[in-house]
């Protein structure tokens, strides 16, 4: 039992849970930023490609297209870059998340091994939050 003890401590220091989130943070932002790059020309000039890309493949069933199409370039740049500062963790993984949830029932339901993975890079952030290596560790020290 001892040895069981010693080797789960050294993994907990070597791991420790700051760093675990702050990778999480930074994995999901990097896919999530990534994709919203590809939405855009310049710095934020979204591409009529985009547009015709929420008309014919990511149609959804409630939103208007260019509506859809604004909406998740915005997100995708927005909310990435606050994971990575650790700033609205918890809402910004569960507006990626609700992101994730609508691309999987609208748009690639087949694909749930990859949004399967996404969300469990997600779900520790809403719980946990950002950590302590994170903004929202800061401000709430100064408070």
């Amino acid at each position: 039992m001892n040895a069981v003890a010693t080797t789960t401590s050294r993994w907990n220091r070597a791991l420790p849970d700051a760093a675990l989130l702050l990778i999480a943070r930074v994995a999901v932002a990097a896919v999530f930023f990534q994709s919203g790059r590809t939405k855009v020309e310049g710095f934020m000039t979204i591409k009529q490609s985009t547009y015709d890309l929420f008309v014919a493949e990511y149609a959804l069933p409630v939103i208007p297209p260019d509506w859809a199409a604004r909406l998740a370039t915005g997100a995708e740049h927005l909310f990435p870059a606050l994971l990575v500062l650790g700033l609205f963790t918890r809402g910004s993984a569960l507006a990626l998340l609700g992101m994730t949830a609508v691309i999987e029932l609208f748009v690639y339901p087949l694909a749930w091994p990859t949004h399967l993975t996404w969300a469990a890079l997600m779900l520790p952030l809403i719980a946990y939050g950002g950590g302590r290596w994170s903004l929202d560790r800061l401000l709430q020290r100064q408070r």
